[in-house]
């Protein structure tokens, strides 16, 4: 038998060696390396390199059902925010500041004074430095994970000025419009056009003791109401304002009438601006059907229960002008809770006791429509209540011989005399609508245009006996010193009348930045 040559045998030892070696030095050098790992980790080095781990931002779960989280945001070695998210309660807590705030609530708690500020209502706050503040609406930062609402308070344009408190200056400028530019005044308070033979009460203006009220001017106006709805709703002086109103904006651009027998209504096509008027002579339910001892044809007043008239058409509104009071004084029922308790030029048994009177039934209806408008989920507009128009019926009322003839400037402080009934209505209207708006649950807004004192003033600004085009009207006191009949409840246009939509102007612009921001 041969064996095999020794040269083949000697081949296999060559080839394994090589292997042997190389699967050695791999081995001790992974036993190298973990060592190396253990005691110095080469991430942390590698981290530490580029990002400088002593000041990187750190992110620490403390539970691990989620109950809070603790959020560090980086600034600095010295400047750190740190919060807390409560899953438990949806509130978010600055550790550093000891601050609470409720992310379903959007209120801020201050732990340290137990303070809370709601930043979802608009709300004005006045702080230590006596300025009007509003606290920001629906606000919200965006912390990675939830929302926290911010309710870093925002100043109100100019709020700290009173609007009402000032004096009447002649201005140079002159009026808006004239009685030649306007087609849709009406030929009652057109006293130019009727024959009145002054014109100062034309280009007085109102200047505010601590503000400036700048002049209407129409371009601007349009632009601040684009794409919105004004309506004004009342009686003959809410129509007064809202011709008013047309005849500015007349100036800068003729609307397009899209009224009806309800409801008057204009759109301004440029900026999609309407205006509107709607008549509601005391702003709540009317009727003329008998009730208990009341006969069927005088009217009745429900107190308690808003006009429905317009009621429907409110969430449609932007802003929202009411005007009432005067129709007080027109022959009525008043009826609340189903019950008769007053009237006025009406009362058939004077051993009846009424228990209210015109102005107190004022007061109950300003109340009852400020509750509707300010508790209803649909509505989101801004309500401005103009105060009492004041009239200027010296020596008698409208229907006893009241006059304001021969006026032709305004009053100034000793020539005014204060009117004990319109002191009453404006009042008894403050009283109402305080109490109306009280439990407000809506996003609207209300504010008091409250002209009546400013007005007070203007007893020259009325049409007097210069109210119709009949060339044989009398406009002088007769022999025995009667006066002609005449009218000094509305005003003249133009005249101060257009000072109000100067105020509203105003006061929608305070308001809509307020909002805005």
């Amino acid at each position: 038998m041969k064996l095999g040559s020794p040269k083949s045998m000697s081949a296999y030892p060559k080839t394994i060696l090589p292997i042997a070696a190389s699967v050695g030095g791999l081995a001790l050098f992974l036993i190298f390396a973990s060592v190396l790992l253990v005691y110095q980790p080469i991430g942390s080095k590698v981290s530490g390199y580029f990002y400088k781990v002593d000041q990187a931002p750190k992110i620490e779960l403390l539970s691990s059902n989620n109950e809070s989280t603790v959020v560090e945001n980086w600034v600095s070695d010295t400047d750190k925010k740190r919060t807390t998210v409560d899953s438990s309660t949806n509130k978010t807590v600055n550790l550093d500041t000891d601050k609470t705030v409720g992310l379903d609530t959007s209120e801020t708690v201050n732990v340290d004074t137990n303070k809370i500020v709601g930043s979802d209502t608009s709300d004005t706050v006045n702080l230590d430095t006596n300025k009007t503040i509003e606290i920001v609406t629906n606000k919200t930062i965006d912390i990675g994970i939830s929302k926290a609402a911010d309710s870093v308070p925002k100043k109100i344009a100019d709020s700290e000025c009173d609007l009402y408190q000032g004096k009447w200056v002649l201005d140079p400028a002159g009026p808006l419009y004239s009685n030649n530019s306007c087609p849709v005044l009406t030929q009652m308070q057109n006293c130019q056009g009727n024959g009145r033979p002054d014109k100062d009460y034309e280009n007085y203006r109102w200047k505010p003791t601590k503000c400036n009220l700048p002049r209407f001017d129409p371009k601007k106006y349009l632009e601040l109401m684009r794409g919105k709805t004004l309506a004004y709703v009342g009686d003959s002086v809410a129509r007064n304002q809202m011709e008013s109103m047309l005849c500015i904006l007349w100036q800068a651009e003729v609307p397009i009438n899209r009224g009806n027998k309800r409801m008057q209504r204009y759109y301004f096509r440029s900026t999609s601006t309407t205006v509107i008027r709607i008549w509601s002579s005391w702003l709540v339910h009317k009727t003329t059907e008998s009730f208990d001892f009341a006969p069927e044809g005088v009217d009745k007043l429900h107190l308690d229960v808003p006009d429905e008239t317009f009621m429907g058409d409110v969430p449609t509104f932007d802003v929202l002008v009411l005007s009432s009071g005067h129709w007080f004084a027109k022959r009525s029922v008043y009826i609340l809770n189903n019950e008769i308790v007053g009237g006025q030029l009406w009362w058939p048994d004077s051993s009846r006791k009424k228990k209210i009177d015109s102005t107190e039934a004022f007061e109950i209806s300003v109340a009852t429509i400020m509750s509707a408008l300010v508790t209803n989920p649909d509505y989101k507009g801004l309500t401005v209540v103009r105060s009492y128009s004041p009239d200027h019926y010296e020596g008698g009322t409208w229907n006893t011989g009241g006059s304001c003839t021969g006026k032709t400037k305004p009053a100034v402080d000793g020539e005014l005399v204060e009117s004990g009934f319109t002191n009453t209505m404006h009042a008894k209207q403050i009283a109402g609508f305080n109490r109306g708006i009280k439990n407000k649950t809506n996003k609207s807004r209300v504010a008091l245009m409250d002209i009546t004192k400013p007005f007070s003033y203007r007893y020259d600004g009325h049409p007097g006996p210069y109210r119709s085009l009949d060339p044989n009207k009398i406009t002088k006191r007769s022999a025995d010193g009667r006066p002609p009949p005449q009218d000094c409840l509305h005003w003249c246009m133009p005249g101060p009348v257009d000072t109000w939509n100067e105020f509203l102007m105003e006061t929608i612009r305070r308001d809509f930045e307020a909002h805005d921001s």
